[in-house]
């Protein structure tokens, strides 16, 4: 069940709770708030994690250790059921045809396809991961896999640095390599005088 699903049925928004209406209602007289003190009052505001002065718990416990956590990557996740309940034989499926079906919200994250479900229309899939199951369902049913590559990054250099490398180089390449000095041995005529 999709989440639009749920609010074609239950409505967008919550009803908003009607405080101070009485004790009959669950919330009258203090509405909640309880007796007397800061958290009582209108105006009252805490920061997260304040613990009335003394050292946060996130500061006490030690920190060890590292994690890739912040650096994982996030895909969209497609099945083949939901290709072949929205796309027709022969149809190129992509990022941009999945947002149109609504299998997908926006371009922000890659396109995993996984392979539950049976596929029985051949499909052009290009997406950026393949589950092993997947590419054989696809590829038995007739259809084509376009893996789309991720680029590595490369660093691009300044022109001027180029320009000066490449000088050094043609330099080095023309200017010719210099003889050895000769060196004379004295002859015996030479030596005897």
């Amino acid at each position: 069940m999709m989440i639009h699903e749920i609010t074609e049925k239950a409505g967008k928004y919550k009803a908003r709770k009607r405080i101070g209406r009485g004790h009959g209602s669950g919330s009258g007289k203090t509405s909640g708030r309880g007796h007397k003190g800061a958290k009582s009052r209108s105006g009252y505001s805490q920061r997260p994690a304040f613990e009335g002065g003394q050292m946060q718990y996130f500061r006490r416990i030690p920190k060890r250790g590292f994690t890739n956590a912040d650096f994982k990557t996030v895909y969209h996740i497609v099945n083949l059921a939901s290709l072949e309940a929205r796309f027709e034989k022969g149809a190129a499926v992509d990022a941009s045809a999945l947002v149109e079906a609504g299998l997908i919200r926006n371009f922000k994250n890659p396109v995993k396809v996984l392979g539950q479900g049976d596929l029985t229309i051949a499909l052009n899939v290009t997406a950026n991961k393949f589950s092993a199951s997947a590419l054989k369902k696809i590829e038995a049913a007739g259809g084509s896999v376009t893996l789309i590559e991720k680029k590595k990054w490369k660093r691009e250099y300044p022109t001027k640095v180029k320009k000066k490398a490449e000088k050094t180089s043609v330099a080095e390449t023309a200017a010719p390599e210099s003889p050895a000095p000769e060196t004379t041995e004295p002859t015996d005529t030479e030596s005897n005088e």
